[in-house]
Order: structure tokens, then sequence, then C-alpha cells
């Protein structure tokens, strides 16, 4: 699993670094936060109603905390 580890890394690396270029892009984050979450399915086999949880879970947490910072965007982000 040492590859999937490594491409799991640079996701998060990717990820990070395009949020601080462009904090306000909310498909940007969803889609990120999306591969993450698959990658990270993958590594710890997870089945898939346990990704579909783990990804909702993400995307609320991450609505929770966009909407009051960014409401104008956060409010069509759906």
């Amino acid at each position: 699993m040492r590859g999937l580890d490594e491409e799991i890394a640079i996701l998060r690396v990717k990820l990070r670094s395009a949020l601080e270029e462009n904090p306000q892009d909310v498909k940007l984050m969803f889609k990120g936060l999306e591969l993450l979450v698959r990658a990270l399915s993958a590594r710890y086999r997870l089945p898939q109603q346990a990704e579909d949880e783990l990804s909702e879970r993400v995307e609320a947490v991450l609505r929770d905390i966009g909407a009051p910072l960014y409401p104008e965007v956060f409010g069509d982000a759906a």
C-alpha cells in the first residue's frame, strides 16, 4: 500500500495548496475532498456504504465551517 499512501499524501498537499491559492473555490474544495475520501476508502478498504457516509460527513463539516465564513459562496454550493 505504499504507493497509495504516497498518493494520499500528494493529494493532501495539492488540495492544501489549491485552497490556499483559491480559498473561495468551493467546487475545487469538494472535488479535492471527494478524491481524498476515495483514496482513503481504497487504502483502508472501506465498504461502499462507509465511503458514502464518510463523504457525507466530510461535506457536512465543510459546509458547517464554510457557510459562516463565505455565505455568498456556500449558499449555492449544492
